[in-house]
């Protein structure tokens, strides 16, 4: 094995920080290893990072295993206990190229910040690019905070260095990210908003066609956003909210900073100034004292804001966090009520993509007879067309969790 492997878990921030691992081993000279860049957000998660080290070792007895992202930044030893694993790198040294130096090598001179660009993503056609990094605020359950330290964004000019990167190599479409993406700005001089930043990004590179937008807090969308939202095409319709659960308790006790009222009425303001938009967001199943009636506020949740993209996850106690240390669900339960989550989710989906058929969108080709619309929709065609090229395309009939399309001539 001469390349390196890249075994990636988790968010599209460790997605972008995979391709700027990848660039900083081939710089140090580093050959034939496997970096697994983890994910603490649940217990699976983890169990997932530690199978996949344990094959890495089956497949390749000989390469040097290096585990790195949150799961080792809060849990060091546990990964430096694990036999089948050489190196142990923290969130902040797994972007360093001296961390990969191999015995008699010596790095290039480069600029630091270059270093940190990267111009491609191996198997995508979609890019992720960094924006902010960090989190300062304590939800009850998330770790996050501990792995990525406080709020830090990256300054407009090297967002925007890296995004006409990112073009010239061909991308069409870019997804933006960050631990807490709404956060943009606040450490920066004049203290900039989101969609200010937005804003200047697409008038500073005219060249990107799509621009996507991860997670957002819906407390903290702001008025410029809101105006892009509303009137930029080169925006997709397609917003994923960070919302959690649907009872008004269970939200205090999560120490998130909005409402039930406030995450609908986000949601019915988001369709009602762009019809096209579609919803996604993030729900908990299980917190630590959700009744039946608090859980159906959660599952009402779904219809009442339109959601189409509906990610699902058990509760999973994370040690250090209040959440861990207050009662908890029956395992049996959470996982009962999961499955009745991404049920409501399944049905939502199709009745979401069986309100588009009939009309017509623009579609990024991701591989032979697949794409993506730009309300994020998977969509698969019968013919063929260059991958990662946009084509227009009729919406005839829907399959399973995919829309059906015909390239309009």
């Amino acid at each position: 094995m001469d390349a390196n492997e890249l075994i990636t878990f988790g968010c599209r921030l460790n997605r972008f920080e995979s391709e700027v691992i990848r660039g900083a081993a081939v710089a140090a000279g580093l050959r034939g290893a496997v970096v697994i860049n983890t994910c603490a957000v649940t217990a699976e998660a983890e169990r997932q990072a530690r199978q996949a080290i344990r094959r890495a070792r089956r497949d390749h007895p000989d390469a040097r295993i290096i585990v790195t992202g949150c799961a080792a930044e809060i849990a060091p030893e546990r990964y430096r206990e694990m036999p089948e694993v050489d190196d142990v790198l923290d969130n902040r040294a797994k972007l360093d190229a001296a961390s990969y130096l191999v015995p008699g090598a010596s790095l290039p001179d480069h600029d630091g910040a270059a270093a940190h660009l990267v111009d491609g993503f191996e198997g995508k056609t979609r890019a992720f690019l960094q924006v902010q990094q960090g989190c300062d605020h304590r939800c009850t359950f998330c770790i996050i905070p501990f792995a990525r330290g406080p709020s830090r964004s990256v300054p407009l000019g090297m967002v925007a260095e890296q995004a006409r990167r990112i073009v010239a190599a061909g991308y069409r479409e870019i997804v933006l990210t960050g631990v807490d993406l709404t956060a943009y700005g606040t450490d920066l001089p004049g203290r900039p908003s989101l969609g200010q930043m937005v804003r200047r990004l697409l008038a500073l590179v005219p060249g990107l066609s799509r621009l996507r937008l991860s997670s957002l807090d819906p407390a903290e969308i702001d008025i410029e956003l809101w105006r892009l939202i509303a009137e930029e095409p080169r925006l997709m319709p397609h917003l994923h909210l960070s919302l959690q659960a649907g009872d008004n308790l269970i939200l205090k006790r999560m120490k998130r900073r909005h409402s039930r009222s406030v995450a609908v009425a986000v949601a019915r303001r988001a369709k009602n100034i762009r019809p096209e938009m579609a919803l996604g967001a993030d729900l908990i199943a299980g917190f630590p004292t959700e009744t039946e009636d608090m859980f159906r506020r959660s599952l009402d949740l779904i219809a009442e804001c339109g959601l189409a993209f509906v990610h699902v996850f058990p509760f999973s106690p994370r040690p250090g966090t209040p959440a861990a240390r207050m009662p908890p669900i029956p395992e049996a339960v959470v996982k009962e009520r999961a499955a009745r989550l991404r049920r409501a989710g399944e049905a939502a989906l199709t009745a979401e993509l069986t309100s588009r058929i009939g009309g017509e969108t623009d579609v990024l080709i991701e591989q032979k007879g697949r794409g993506r619309a730009s309300f994020y929709a998977a969509v698969v065609f019968a013919q063929t067309g260059e991958v990662g090229a946009v084509r227009r395309m009729h919406l005839v009939g829907s399959n399973g969790p995919n829309l059906v399309g015909v390239p309009v001539e």
